[in-house]
């Protein structure tokens, strides 16, 4: 039987790049709000464990992000298919990832992809060309990982 899984990333700001990759991939960013509210109620949760961000309550140090059609818990707002979770680590990067994302554009919208991805604070590290099965950029998201659009 297969295993249910997560990509899990290291961040520095786990919500500010949860908001990231959900634009980037078209994702929606999870909100666990209910669930806080549960768990605050019942004297599980301190004030301290949450912050307020885009207009929601979350976990202090973690936000989750996942694909729009995939089924979820309602009830802590978590997916339950394709997911990401970023997590705040007290370390910075210390080198290069041994682990990516690779986003595909559409037939002809490498150029518009890229694009869109720098409007949303990504950076172009540098192309890679194939000759004739095309080129690829390697980008980095706000906090430095490495991803390729090809």
């Amino acid at each position: 039987m297969p295993l249910s899984w997560k990509l899990v990333i290291d961040s520095t700001n786990a919500p500010v790049l949860a908001d990231f990759w959900a634009a980037a991939l078209d994702y929606q960013v999870e909100d666990p709000s209910a669930l806080i509210a549960q768990l605050r109620a019942a004297g599980h949760l301190g004030a301290e464990a949450v912050v307020e961000h885009g207009g929601r309550t979350i976990f202090r140090g973690l936000a989750g992000i996942r694909h729009p059609d995939d089924p979820f818990d309602e009830a802590s707002g978590v997916g339950r298919g394709r997911r990401l979770l970023f997590q705040d680590v007290p370390e910075g990067k210390s080198g290069k990832n041994r682990l990516h994302v690779d986003i595909h554009s559409e037939a002809g919208g490498l150029d518009k992809l890229v694009t869109r991805l720098e409007d949303l604070g990504a950076t172009r590290v540098h192309e890679v060309d194939q000759g004739p099965a095309g080129h690829w950029w390697v980008m980095r998201d706000p906090e430095g990982n490495e991803f390729c659009v090809a």
